[in-house]
């Protein structure tokens, strides 16, 4: 059994999608992990929307707090999740892709609700069957970045091009969603345009849960970006505006982490704490769930 190492390098890229695949995608992204000594790092991803992984190396070992686990995948597929992704994972090169919402909605063959916070081999699960083809032939040993991409995009832009029929409201609702200064479901609907019972049937169908806790995914995950991003600050300053106080914010910690603010910060995150400096850095949000669902800033790098 090779040993558990808290030590690896980590080089990560990040591609800025084409202007067609707007609001589909967050970003694509390259990340090569070099553990010496055939090592393996452990780490926890945050709550996040759908996401596809592809490795070509050490593949992880992966596991929700619910009992949904992973082994050895190639292709690693979440559905959006409301609690961390533990990881195992060695050397290897890795292309993810981040569904938004509206791009679930036109590659994925099942609603978002009946896929939430489930990991699954995507090469295998039906609701991911649009990448079972695109996993053999993305890597073919070069490890050229510009053509791997071109693969990644050349595969999913037949799918993304049709218009399917609440996609107005998909981006409308995703928009709102995302907005710092929205706190309340009627905000939400009103800011979306959209009466409530619509906005809790287009929120379950394709962001996977009901606006309410859409909403407190969000709060915490800008809360818990800003202590990650920041390594001087403390979690009272990281806490979102709409906390009522510190023990709101432990509250929802526990709910959406399974442990506390101080247990969590006592760990070591080897590979989330780089990456979402640099893709802070790069992109301009540290996490998948606070990007808009429009074009990245034409100043961020390819």
């Amino acid at each position: 059994m090779r040993q558990v190492s808290i030590s690896c390098d980590i080089d990560v890229r990040f591609f800025r999608p084409p202007p067609e695949f707007d609001g589909h995608f967050s970003t694509f992204y390259r990340l090569n992990i070099h553990v010496p000594d055939g090592g393996r790092v452990v780490d926890y991803l945050l709550p996040e929307w759908s996401n596809v992984r592809f490795f070509a190396g050490d593949c992880p070992d992966a596991g929700l707090s619910n009992g949904s686990s992973l082994s050895k995948a190639a292709l690693v597929a979440t559905g959006p999740s409301s609690m961390p992704t533990r990881f195992v994972l060695g050397t290897t090169r890795t292309w993810g892709v981040g569904l938004f919402p509206l791009g679930c909605a036109k590659l994925l063959n099942a609603p978002a609700n009946t896929i939430a916070n489930q990991l699954v081999d995507g090469a295998r699960h039906p609701a991911f069957e649009t990448f079972w083809s695109l996993g053999p032939m993305l890597f073919d040993g070069d490890g050229d970045d510009e053509k791997e991409c071109a693969r990644l995009l050349d595969h999913m832009r037949p799918f993304i091009v049709r218009k399917i029929a609440d996609q107005d409201k998909i981006l409308a609702v995703h928009s709102a969603l995302v907005d710092p200064l929205i706190g309340s479901v009627a905000e939400f609907a009103e800011q979306a345009q959209l009466g409530q019972r619509t906005l809790e049937r287009l929120c379950r169908r394709y962001f996977g849960f009901p606006p309410r806790d859409l909403l407190r995914r969000q709060r915490f995950v800008r809360s818990l970006s800003r202590f990650m991003i920041e390594p001087d600050i403390n979690w009272t300053d990281a806490m979102d505006g709409f906390y009522h106080d510190q023990a709101h914010f432990v509250r929802d910690f526990r709910a959406f982490m399974g442990m506390t603010p101080s247990e969590y910060a006592a760990m070591d995150h080897p590979v989330l704490g780089a990456f979402m400096r640099e893709r802070a850095r790069i992109w301009g949000a540290a996490a998948q769930t606070l990007d808009v669902p429009t074009a990245a800033d034409s100043s961020a790098p390819e």
